[in-house]
């Protein structure tokens, strides 16, 4: 093509010998063109992983839930169709899974957020002994989720030989005795807020301690001098600086609730359906190796019920924290 190239006072141009038009690039758009390519590049490992162990898998799982009958010995199926989510949606234990998920979501997502926000704020104000109460506050994160759940069975659970100390309790105030693993429904869906609450508050309070932490005291220097009271410091300065991180917090609350499921094992046994007390995760897992397993078609329908679920919830809160988050 004849074209040759030319610097001139730190710019590149670009001529056609037999045209007279001439292409002007920059260094700086170059270089950002070459930052771009590496950029991209850097990414690519990451991108193949999550190519690799997140979309494939997704897809795969959307197909299996179309597919009738499929028999994962001989990886043959007699139909497609639209069956294996009415079957799933059709099941009492699945409508019953989805009712305790439901209410684990709605209970422990606001109660662990609010109370958090409550403790850090108290960390916050008080300069002796922080570092240890923090570091108290955080043992329930780092201790294994069985061991926290037997130590809540041994409080809970009403035996031939003990009623259990917080039986115990209510029998001091006159309270009745309540058998709350083996017991009303009410009491065993109390137990597993209470637990559920009890093991994410910890991390909780560390992200929104940090938060606290990061609020620019010239801020509130600023609103003292204008005479505002603490409740005002807090609605109009804190509660927006930290906005994002009560925002990310309730994100992966959701997410993590309706994951739920070692919890209610910690508690309840493997048997969750016969106690009343499967979670969607736990309804996928029977379905796949429980005692009526062997249906991965089932397992895939509720696999990407749950997925609609929380997407749905997930858009929700991003349009809703566009305008409640202060970026």
């Amino acid at each position: 093509m004849g074209f040759f190239a030319v610097e001139i006072n730190g710019a590149v141009w670009y001529s056609n010998r037999h045209k007279s038009e001439r292409i002007r690039l920059y260094p700086k758009r170059l270089s950002m063109e070459k930052q771009s390519k590496k950029a991209w590049l850097y990414l690519l490992p990451a991108m193949a992983f999550l190519g690799v162990f997140m979309i494939y898998p997704l897809i795969d799982v959307f197909v299996y839930s179309f597919e009738e009958g499929y028999n994962s010995a001989s990886q043959t199926f007699f139909g497609v169709g639209l069956y294996n989510y009415s079957y799933v949606l059709l099941d009492p234990y699945f409508l019953q899974a989805l009712k305790n998920t439901f209410l684990l979501v709605i209970i422990t997502v606001p109660l662990s957020t609010s109370l958090a926000l409550v403790i850090s704020l108290a960390l916050s104000s008080i300069e002796k002994l922080r570092n240890l109460f923090q570091t108290v506050y955080f043992l329930p994160y780092v201790t294994n989720t069985l061991a926290v759940g037997l130590v809540f069975m041994i409080l809970f659970k009403k035996t031939p030989y003990t009623e259990g100390l917080i039986n115990l309790l209510i029998n001091l105030f006159g309270g009745k005795s309540v058998d709350f693993i083996s017991g009303p429904y009410w009491a065993k869906m109390f137990v597993l807020s209470f637990y559920t609450v009890w093991i994410v508050m910890p991390f909780k309070v560390l992200i929104l301690t940090s938060a606290l932490a990061s609020v620019d005291e010239t801020y509130y220097n600023a609103a003292r001098i204008d005479g505002a009271t603490g409740a005002a410091m807090f609605t109009r300065i804190t509660l927006p600086m930290i906005s994002p991180m009560i925002f990310y917090l309730v994100i992966t609350g959701f997410i993590g609730a309706f994951k739920a499921y070692s919890d209610a094992v910690a508690l309840f046994g493997t048997d969750l359906n016969a106690a009343g007390m499967n979670t969607i995760v736990g309804y996928i897992y029977d379905m796949l190796y429980g005692n009526s397993g062997g249906y991965p078609s089932f397992a895939s329908a509720a696999a990407i019920l749950l997925f609609a679920i929380v997407l749905t919830i997930t858009c929700i809160n991003l349009m809703i924290s566009k305008k409640y988050v202060h970026y």
